[in-house]
């Protein structure tokens, strides 16, 4: 039987031509060379396995704990929907240029195409620059020759919904979105399973090769939801409200914690938790033990694991399974 602890897996740092090096200073660790622009933090995509950090698993990859122990760490739910699979992909994102203007594909068309799951996801700001921005679906309704035009022309940004993007705002993802992420922005993403990205517009950028990275305008035509909606930032939700949800996607849902003092969480066996401190610091309690997470340190708590505590202050985000 799995231990009924959180596991706490190493990050592993991605350098994206787009990175900074807040993330490395958010998380307290050292800073490479290399300008970072993601912190994987709970992942089994091939290739780009989670490794677990310290414990009775130490340098097992996610995977491998999978098909150890099945619903015990998943949970009865997940394990039966998913085919015992981790849904999930957790990251924190330091911007420190424009990421590309992109669109990710619904399950289907993904299916159909590449024989993987679509990807929904969800922002949230961690820490922003003054007058920092993202550009988050259509500022007008958009036919399917305008939008054309404007990637022919290179000025598809012109037709994107700006917002200004602040410490705790949210920003809700379906696949289909056209989006992209202006610098001074420092995000928590959630979202399935999946690194399927078509890149639409990557502002004339080169490769370490010298060449102009490549764009995916084709395979983006078909997966976008071309329709123009009024808001597409969640409204704020107040301080003092201590649990609520933020998102509910076909696959997750994502809840803001505040804590201030004494928390008790109770869960069900039908998924796994995944606990992500994005400020301050809690004293994680639960029946085989206690540890500390801090801002920038993200755990995944087995299903099994329905009881913990959190005791401190901080802003904590959980996801579960649907």
């Amino acid at each position: 039987m799995i231990e009924q602890a959180p596991i706490i897996f190493a990050p592993s740092l991605k350098s994206v031509i787009w990175g900074g090096s807040r993330i490395c200073s958010y998380k307290g660790i050292p800073q490479p060379d290399a300008k970072i622009g993601e912190s994987w933090e709970v992942s089994a995509l091939p290739g780009h396995e989670s490794v677990v950090e310290s414990g009775p698993y130490a340098g097992s990859k996610l995977s491998e704990l999978v098909a150890a122990f099945g619903a015990e760490l998943l949970g009865d739910a997940v394990a039966e929907r998913y085919g015992g699979k981790f849904p999930l992909l957790v990251k924190f994102l330091d911007v420190c240029h424009n990421i590309s203007v992109q669109v990710h594909p619904r399950d289907e068309l993904a299916m159909a195409r590449h024989n993987a799951p679509g990807k929904n996801e969800m922002w949230y700001i961690v820490d922003s620059d003054p007058g920092a921005k993202v550009c988050v679906g259509f500022n007008q309704k958009i036919s399917h020759d305008e939008y054309e035009l404007h990637v022919a022309e290179g000025s598809v940004e012109s037709i994107l919904a700006e917002h200004e993007s602040n410490p705790g705002d949210v920003f809700y993802l379906p696949a289909g979105r056209v989006h992209t992420i202006g610098p001074g922005n420092l995000v928590a993403e959630i979202q399935d399973a999946s690194d399927i990205t078509y890149r639409i517009f990557d502002y004339n950028r080169l490769d370490s090769e010298g060449k102009p990275r490549e764009l995916h305008t084709d395979l983006a035509r078909e997966a976008i939801d071309y329709e123009h909606y009024d808001n597409y930032k969640l409204a704020p939700v107040a301080d003092t409200v201590t649990d609520v949800e933020l998102v509910h996607f076909p696959h997750f849902c994502v809840h803001r914690l505040l804590v201030d003092g004494t928390m008790d969480l109770h869960f069900s066996t039908d998924s796994f938790t995944v606990l992500m401190c994005v400020r301050g610091e809690v004293r994680l309690r639960y029946a085989g033990g206690e540890m500390t997470l801090r801002a920038g340190r993200t755990v995944l708590c087995p299903a099994v694991l329905t009881d913990i505590s959190l005791d401190g202050k901080a802003t904590v985000l959980y996801s579960r399974a649907n």
